[in-house]
């Protein structure tokens, strides 16, 4: 197998070397809204990383690793040293500046430079943390043939940390392991918190309704004070009735009498 794959590379070098280039760069956007725990796959964003890649990424430096083998030859320490400056000053600033403009381009952003400005510096100086150490590597053990491909490996840990940086991030490693080494149980509380967040507000307009309910009378009371206002007006009746049979009492006997002073003194 092994021999099978190197026997592929050197004979069709630039097909092997930029497909599994721009496949392990893409792949490092799928890595990264798995760890990003995203509800859907956003495979638009993947398919532009993938354009990226492949159009630029993967020729640039396929083509790029063959003139500094022919401008430095050899392993040597010295020549080595010579091809990691000129990468480092000249083919790193120039891969994340494409980046960055070209993922913003492919998504129609208006300001296509809006991310490089807010976060090149800080992406550049964390690539001087990881891709030294890579291209050293590349350059004095790996064969000119493979050497694109070994980038692109290394490009996969790389794609992750520049799509996280494009969304997410400011472009500095601290964010970046913040982010992938967060505990998974902030980030299943908060759904569980925004669940219960409107069971509580819909219980609050229900103790408003309640609250009032005290103050308006029952039905029942309300077919009660008919009754009560009917027995008051009786009782005023009947107490008027008493006092005029009283003043009729009254006045009787005062006439009867009339008559009566009126024949003795006859």
């Amino acid at each position: 197998m092994r021999k099978a794959f190197i026997k592929h590379v050197k004979k069709f070098p630039w097909f092997t070397n930029v497909t599994l280039y721009g496949c392990l760069f893409a792949g490092g956007d799928i890595v990264h809204q798995l760890f990003s725990r995203n509800e859907k796959m956003d495979w638009r964003h993947t398919r532009n990383v993938a354009v990226v890649a492949f159009s630029f990424h993967g020729n640039f430096n396929f083509f790029w690793m063959r003139f500094l083998e022919r401008r430095f030859p050899g392993n040597s320490i010295r020549m080595v040293v010579r091809k990691l400056f000129l990468d480092q000053t000249t083919a790193a600033p120039l891969a994340t500046s494409v980046f960055y403009t070209g993922v913003s381009f492919l998504e129609g952003n208006e300001d296509i430079f809006q991310d490089w400005r807010e976060k090149f510096l800080n992406t550049y100086k964390t690539g001087l943390m990881f891709w030294p150490f890579m291209q050293f590597l590349n350059f004095s053990m790996v064969p000119l043939y493979m050497r694109t491909t070994f980038a692109g490996c290394c490009a996969f840990v790389w794609a992750t940390f520049l799509c996280f940086s494009r969304q997410s991030g400011d472009g500095t490693a601290n964010a970046a392991l913040a982010w992938m080494f967060t505990p998974k149980q902030d980030t299943t509380t908060e759904p569980e918190a925004e669940k219960l967040g409107p069971k509580v507000d819909q219980r609050g307009p229900k103790l408003d309704t309640e609250e009032p309910k005290p103050e308006n009378p029952s039905p029942k009371e309300e077919t009660q004070t008919p009754t009560v206002k009917q027995d008051d007006q009786a009782q005023t009746k009947e107490v008027e009735a008493s006092l005029n049979k009283g003043t009729q009492t009254d006045t009787t006997p005062s006439q009867e009498k009339g008559p009566q002073t009126s024949t003795d003194s006859k």
